[in-house]
């Protein structure tokens, strides 16, 4: 059996929430020649986006900002990106909106899903887009769901079981957030600091997010070898593996 093609897809609850927390894993995928697609439930319109209605804007003029906002991000990072436009505050769960996201997993067909953890006290919409995002897993691996229009798929349409990460969350003591998984993002962070800076709606993470990736660096270094307390400048992004890893050797 051939093995499939690497593809990394993000499912993120509002347009900016994909740089921050995993834009260092999109772009190295990318640099080893993965895809890489984004699915944005919502723009963040209503809730991420305190500067834009203070300066007057609409709606509608919000919601054209962040996406092409949102759009420049991913082109930094080399990704593809879709938007469902969801809303937010709240991002309320449905049938119809997790059919829409099997139709994304059986067109990416990723092998790696990173979305937002389980719990999170200051922003129920991370938390429903994660639940929307595993039980979309689900059902694209199943030949007797249909699509969101109403057809069936075709064999090759279905999905594998492809393993999901949990992103950091800005506040991860208060998520129950344990990484155990910590990934050098060293060589992407250029991507990433690009991809972030397209985002000047939310300027005040810029800063934030690079000492994250600092201090995630750290604990990469400390983890990995010898700790000898020398000067280094490895960059990381920490995740929390959901379901069992399945291997022939531990290591």
């Amino acid at each position: 059996m051939t093995a499939p093609t690497p593809s990394l897809l993000v499912v993120s609850a509002h347009a900016g929430d994909f740089v921050w927390r995993a834009g260092g894993a999109i772009a190295a995928a990318v640099q080893r020649g993965e895809r890489a697609t984004v699915v944005c439930l919502s723009y963040g319109e209503r809730g991420e986006s305190a500067s834009q209605w203070l300066a007057g804007k609409s709606l509608d003029e919000i919601k054209s900002i962040r996406r092409s906002e949102a759009e420049a991000a991913a082109a930094a990072l080399g990704a593809g990106i879709e938007f469902l436009d969801l809303g937010d505050y709240p991002l309320v769960e449905s049938q119809e909106a997790v059919h829409r996201l099997v139709d994304v997993y059986r067109t990416a067909q990723p092998t790696v899903v990173l979305t937002h953890p389980l719990a999170d006290p200051y922003n129920g919409d991370h938390p429903a887009a994660a639940r929307m995002a595993l039980q979309a897993r689900v059902l694209a691996q199943a030949i007797g769901v249909a699509n969101a229009d109403g057809s069936f798929p075709a064999q090759d349409d279905i999905i594998g079981a492809p393993p999901v990460f949990f992103f950091e969350p800005h506040q991860p003591e208060q998520c129950d957030f344990k990484p155990n998984v910590l990934l050098d993002i060293t060589d992407a962070f250029d991507r990433k600091r690009a991809a972030m800076e397209c985002l000047p709606a939310q300027k005040h993470m810029w800063e934030y997010y690079t000492q994250l990736a600092i201090r995630r660096g750290v604990q990469v270094k400390r983890n990995a070898g010898p700790n000898l307390g020398l000067p280094h400048e490895t960059m990381g992004e920490a995740y929390m593996r959901y379901f069992p890893q399945v291997t022939g050797v531990l290591q």
